[in-house]
């Protein structure tokens, strides 16, 4: 028993209090934009399935948290579903008043407004919370020195020495070692060219990184790219930069830009067969990630956060019907067309996009509990 209370309280909990906020303020992010576009709103629901508890507001919005925690939905006037497909047969029975305050009925850019404001909601809180962090307790930083090199490794066959300072890769001005790691660590396999500075002139080395994987505090492996470069104490300069609030922002939304071209040169990395799936994660990932970050104290859990609400604004983004990015094409084909798409083909289309989301789904948990087993 005091073992399911540990899980519970251990990964359960940390889970559902990280997913109930990223899923809140994503909603948000649509009932705003909406409210604000004159759309009417029938009910915003953290969770699916049946309604645990709710109330509604004066202005007829059922506000609930739902049985299942697993996301969320904002329901519009004139919606079919928590989709947002289009209730067609209900809509024409609508006075041109009535029509005016559903999601379909309202003008395309408010339509496209508020489908877009629920994954900027969360890049908006990915930087919010990354600031507050660099706000309070600065910003740690290392110069990108060489302190030491891996015997046999990529950077010291290239011809790399020891207290050569590196200045660029690929011709990017780096300003921290912190910055040559996020650049290699998503390049395996893949040529860089390494500019140093050595005795006042700098010098570039083709350089591929090798493929090698890393293992955390708590057991979980990924393949990485690595080059052997060391840094240490003295040679890196280890130091925490205090920061003015606009700064801390601007370090947020360097931060928050981290990710998502992290999250692309992954999933390139995966087409390209340079990386493997396993690092696609579903429900049993996060909850397992909620529990490990739970156990370092706060600060993790909120980095966590932060890093799963960008991925959940592009996750919403991506060209899916069903997903805000799919709504997003479908105005996108209505402004070229003139006119939106057929009742039928979106249904269709929404169709799709399920199967597809639900394809997604059952491998992501295929893979966390292939990797929890194995």
């Amino acid at each position: 028993m005091s073992a399911v209370l540990g899980f519970l309280g251990g990964y359960i909990l940390p889970y559902i209090l990280i997913l109930s906020l990223l899923v809140f303020i994503h909603e948000m992010g649509h009932y705003l934009a909406g409210r604000l576009s004159g759309i009417r709103v029938l009910a915003f629901s953290v969770g699916f399935g049946p309604e645990l508890v709710g109330f509604t507001d004066r202005h007829g919005t059922r506000w609930k948290i739902s049985a299942i925690p697993l996301g969320g939905y904002v329901r519009f006037f004139g919606d079919a579903d928590a989709a947002s497909m289009p209730d067609g047969k209900a809509i024409e029975d609508l006075s041109d008043a009535e029509k005016a305050q559903t999601l379909n009925g309202a003008k395309l850019w408010k339509r496209a407004i508020t489908v877009a404001s629920g994954p900027i909601a969360n890049f908006v809180l990915a930087i919010v919370i990354f600031a507050v962090m660099f706000g309070t307790m600065g910003k740690p930083v290392s110069d990108p020195v060489v302190a030491d090199l891996k015997q046999g490794s990529a950077a010291e066959t290239a011809g790399i020495e020891r207290g050569d300072v590196l200045v660029a890769l690929d011709g990017h001005a780096i300003e921290t070692f912190d910055d040559v790691v996020r650049y290699i660590t998503m390049r395996p396999e893949v040529p860089v060219t390494v500019t140093v500075r050595r005795a006042g002139q700098e010098i570039d080395f083709p350089i591929v990184p090798k493929r090698a994987v890393t293992t955390d505090r708590f057991g979980n492996s990924m393949e990485v790219g690595q080059i052997g470069i060391i840094t240490d104490q003295k040679a890196g300069n280890f130091r925490i930069v205090e920061l003015s609030p606009l700064q801390a922002v601007w370090e947020g939304v360097r931060q928050t830009g981290h990710i998502v071209t992290g999250t692309f040169d992954y999933i390139g990395n995966m087409i390209a067969g340079r990386m493997n799936a396993d690092q696609l994660g579903g429900p049993v990932r996060v909850v397992q990630a909620s529990g490990e970050m739970a156990t370092l104290g706060v600060i993790a859990l909120l980095n966590l956060a932060a890093v799963l609400s960008v991925s959940l604004g592009l996750l919403n983004l991506m060209p899916v019907p069903v997903l805000d990015g799919g709504h997003l094409v479908l105005y996108a084909i209505e402004a070229v067309r003139g006119r939106p798409m057929g009742q039928g083909a979106q249904e269709v289309a929404f169709r799709i996009g399920l199967a597809m989301i639900l394809s997604l789904m059952v491998f992501a948990t295929w893979n966390d509990i292939s990797r929890l087993i194995g």
